[in-house]
């Protein structure tokens, strides 16, 4: 399985003098190390969950390995896993958005107001949704103008979104929880289909569009070329601007997207929603594999990290160990992950 990631020699097309009497064994060795990189962080990673799987089932037995409680994990993944594919494509052009759980929290709010429940007791769940993700892609996109257009540094742009939708979504709900009554969007969204959560089906759905357009559209290489060389990326015909506005623009949507999932999942909208998962969700992202630099992006590499800090998080809940000794356990997974990624990265970049 294909990730996408900048090449490492941009002139390797270009035959040099005796490279036509090559070795085949040269070739296939060329080939195999070409290969072996995402497949080598790939299994890293899921070496990584096995053991983090084998660690919960030694402390918490059967409480760990119950197919009900398989079915948590995949659920506590699920809304951050969403959010944390659109920030593989923001990240992987060399940006970043701090807002992404601060728009969730609006779109929460924003979908489950009375007027927009009442719309929906008449017109259908498809109100409820359609205004989550158009308040996400809005938000995503002026994240994109202000950023691409006004020339803002990413961290400031959306360190100011942040600010800003959870101010916004405090005014609307006014600081209440706004209780979900629409039965045909409980009824569509939350439960199950065939023994999985609602919302995990979704999850492997984004999952699947997100790895087709990284890894299989003009969109994705497009991406991974503004990250890899923005100047090259502009030379080649590419509108980096418009192309940055429309990465921002997929973020605040899977935000959307998440906070359809969130409010099936609890049943209500607050302004508390989403409050710092824009942390993990990064910290899966890069922990995944994809490059903070840019130029390298990887939709299998998130979901397996996705996956690595919802097992953490059951398996401290399980043995009841304090929610501090979790955050210092993320943030040495997370400074471990940079690091592997700083000693992997250089000598491509040296070379």
């Amino acid at each position: 399985m294909s990730e996408q990631q900048t090449p490492s020699n941009p002139g390797a097309g270009t035959t040099a003098p005796g490279a036509g009497t090559a070795s085949p064994t040269a070739g296939r060795r060329r080939g195999f190390s070409s290969l072996s990189g995402t497949t080598v962080r790939n299994l890293g990673l899921v070496v990584a969950l096995l053991l983090l799987c084998l660690v919960g089932f030694l402390t918490g037995g059967e409480r760990f390995a119950s197919l009900t409680n398989l079915t948590i994990i995949l659920s506590l993944a699920s809304v951050t896993g969403v959010m944390a594919i659109g920030m593989t494509f923001v990240i992987t052009t060399g940006g970043i958005d701090l807002s992404v759980g601060s728009v969730l929290g609006l779109t929460t709010v924003w979908a489950s107001t009375l007027a927009t429940q009442n719309m929906a007791d008449q017109y259908g769940w498809i109100v409820m949704v359609g205004c989550a993700l158009l308040v996400g892609l809005a938000a995503g996109l002026v994240n994109g103008v202000v950023i691409a257009y006004g020339k803002v540094v990413a961290f400031i742009a959306t360190l100011a979104m942040l600010v800003a939708a959870r101010g916004l979504a405090e005014l609307i709900a006014n600081r209440r929880t706004q209780i979900v009554d629409v039965p045909s969007f409980e009824n569509t969204f939350q439960g199950d289909l065939l023994g999985v959560p609602k919302i995990v089906w979704i999850f492997a759905l984004v999952v699947v569009a997100g790895w087709f357009l990284l890894n299989r559209t003009t969109f994705g290489r497009r991406t991974v070329a503004v990250g890899g060389n923005p100047e090259a990326a502009r030379l080649a015909g590419i509108k980096v601007k418009r192309h940055l506005m429309y990465v921002y623009g997929l973020s605040g949507l899977t935000a959307g997207v998440a906070g359809v999932m969130l409010l099936a999942r609890t049943g209500a909208g607050s302004s508390t929603n989403g409050l710092l998962l824009e942390l993990d969700v990064i910290a899966a992202v890069v922990v995944g594999g994809t490059l903070l630099a840019g130029g390298r992006g990887t939709i299998v590499g998130t979901v397996i990290g996705v996956l690595i800090f919802a097992t953490l998080t059951n398996v401290f809940i399980i043995n009841n160990i304090d929610s501090s000794v979790q955050q210092i356990a993320r943030g040495a997974i997370i400074v471990g992950a940079v690091l592997l990624q700083q000693r992997i990265s250089s000598p491509s970049r040296s070379s």
